[in-house]
């Protein structure tokens, strides 16, 4: 059949339309459009426990999943026009997602350490925990960790606060965690014990009136942020714009005061 002009020029423009459309998808074949080369386009797909409270778990269990990572991510991902496909997994597996692909970020108070940066890109930090030195209302005598001198601290033997009772020269009364050890000083059997700030936190913000306090912290806090795989530098960098935005508006400082009744992103 003999084409006339009008079905020669429609004919062009679908082939050059055709061909725009190829030139639009990136190089790597992922979909078109997904400049975060994510897993899956328009979802961020994240890693996280499910079962570590208070950042990330399920309310008496059976509900639906939050806690502090968890409302961070969501509201990251909000910035983003993203929607969020949490992928719960154990500890020991969780960064196998990133090194496969299956996951794009872990949400999981992943602690920056230089191990873990030779292998993987970190968000802006968005918790910071140092070692705080808890005693109980009433003592006076202990203000700094130099005055642990002599007195009994109550620590997991397997934990880095042991070694920083041992070194200010505490008696050590062996414990298997913030549990035991913050009941022995509620019972006035140890004088102190050495924590991270946000377990504390967490304590007094779900107990409410606990007759204990802060004397010191550590000068070298540990930072959380959210890890990704390498290749991810697209994301993480849109990532650290949100969480900018998120911080300027107030709105992670408001995260940290439902969870731990502060901001603990500082």
């Amino acid at each position: 059949m003999r084409r006339t002009p009008l079905a020669v020029l429609a004919a062009a423009a679908a082939v050059a339309l055709a061909l725009t459309g190829c030139a639009s998808g990136s190089s790597d074949g992922s979909d078109a459009g997904n400049e975060y080369g994510l897993a899956k386009a328009g979802v961020l797909t994240v890693a996280t426990e499910g079962t570590y409270r208070p950042f990330s778990f399920h309310e008496d269990g059976t509900g639906d999943l939050t806690g502090y990572d968890v409302d961070i991510i969501n509201a990251v991902a909000k910035k983003l026009d993203l929607k969020v496909d949490f992928q719960e997994t154990q500890w020991d597996a969780i960064f196998a997602g990133l090194d496969s692909g299956r996951t794009d970020v872990i949400a999981n108070q992943v602690s920056i350490n230089p191990e873990r940066e030779e292998k993987y890109l970190f968000s802006t930090p968005y918790t910071s925990s140092p070692g705080v030195l808890v005693v109980k209302d009433s003592t006076k005598d202990i203000n700094d960790f130099a005055d642990l001198d002599g007195k009994k601290s109550a620590q997991s033997l397997t934990s880095n606060w042991y070694a920083i009772a041992e070194q200010n020269g505490a008696d050590v009364e062996a414990v298997e965690g913030w549990a035991q050890a913050v009941a022995l000083l509620e019972q006035g059997r140890v004088d102190a014990t050495i924590n991270d700030k946000l377990t504390y936190l967490d304590y007094v913000n779900t107990k409410g009136d606990s007759g204990i306090r802060v004397a010191a912290e550590t000068d070298d806090p540990s930072l959380s942020a959210f890890a990704f795989a390498k290749d991810k530098t697209a994301l993480v960098k849109a990532v650290d714009g949100a969480l900018d935005e998120l911080t300027a508006d107030g709105t992670i400082a408001k995260i940290g005061e439902k969870y731990f009744g502060a901001d603990v992103s500082k």
